[in-house]
């Protein structure tokens, strides 16, 4: 699903065949998880395509990789401007895009001096589909933020959400929400997490949370709209009061939560602030606004 024959991605400053990339079984992040990595999308519409934030999604992988002690040789519109030209080899225009920074050889706990660049697009499909969602609150906590850095996205922090998700999959749900080690509610595997109150939304503060970029772009579409958000700490009992939930980020969209462990959200979803905010975030990925470069 992810290429076929006549795909092209970039490595390393050249175009390939996808079925041709390679790297080395030695490399520093398949054994330790030290890499890098962003979730991007592309977006169609009358002049082309457009893809959502790409400034902002590679600001953060340089963040990401800086954090990490990764030298990236490649700025922020290099990578837009090399992303663009992957959707227009590829013919793609509604895509997802997968930029993955990884290590050369090095089996000593420090950073490698080999750094590698990868990115490949594919179509795919909104991420758990369109909702709504049955989720359970997982046995798994988010890693202490002491731990590691919360704010990058690190290829090896994601064996957290890969646990998550599968002991959800494996007792009949639909996805897991997270806590933090206080027993706060924090995000999904994949995705952060909002709840609607009376119209107001909330939604948990920075700290245990990778913060999104389409989590902060629907706090700036809940301005326009005039709906209240608060950034706040809040238990699982404080969730099940609410009137409805949904989980943003760029693989999922905007996904709304029916039930958190069999707990039924008793709002309207057609006519909440939710769903008003989902309908202006579509309309505005499909035009120039949050992108600045369009391909045709």
């Amino acid at each position: 699903m992810y290429y076929n024959n006549d795909t092209i991605v970039f490595q390393n400053g050249k175009w390939l065949k996808a079925k041709d990339a390679s790297a080395t079984m030695y490399n520093q992040t398949l054994h330790y998880g030290i890499g890098v990595f962003e979730g991007i999308r592309s977006y169609k519409n009358v002049n082309g395509c457009n893809i959502f934030r790409a400034k902002e999604h590679y600001d953060r992988l340089l963040y990401s990789a800086a954090k990490m002690h990764i030298e990236l040789p490649y700025s922020i519109e290099e990578l837009v401007s090399i992303t663009y030209e992957l959707l227009d080899k590829n013919n793609l225009t509604d895509a997802y895009i997968r930029p993955l920074v990884y290590q050369g050889m090095n089996m000593a706990l420090t950073p490698a001096s080999e750094t590698n660049v990868f990115i490949g697009a594919w179509e795919w499909a909104k991420y758990l589909g369109n909702g709504p969602l049955n989720v359970m609150i997982s046995s798994y906590q988010r890693p202490n933020p002491k731990s590691c850095v919360m704010e990058a996205k690190v290829v090896g922090h994601y064996t957290n959400s890969v646990l998550a998700t599968t002991e959800a999959k494996k007792l009949g749900y639909d996805e897991a929400l997270l806590l933090d080690i206080h027993g706060n509610v924090a995000q999904g595997p994949g995705a952060n997490v909002f709840f609607e109150k009376d119209g107001v939304l909330y939604t948990p503060p920075a700290g245990n949370i990778l913060p999104g970029i389409t989590r902060a772009t629907i706090m700036e579409l809940a301005k326009e709209l005039e709906i209240r958000v608060i950034e706040k700490h809040f238990t699982p009992e404080e969730v099940y009061d609410a009137d409805n939930a949904f989980f943003a980020g760029t693989a999922v969209e905007i996904t709304p939560i029916g039930a958190i462990n069999g707990e039924k959200f008793k709002g309207n979803w057609d006519e909440s602030a939710s769903n008003s905010l989902y309908m202006m975030y579509r309309n505005k990925v499909q035009h120039n606004e949050y992108q600045g470069l369009t391909i045709v």
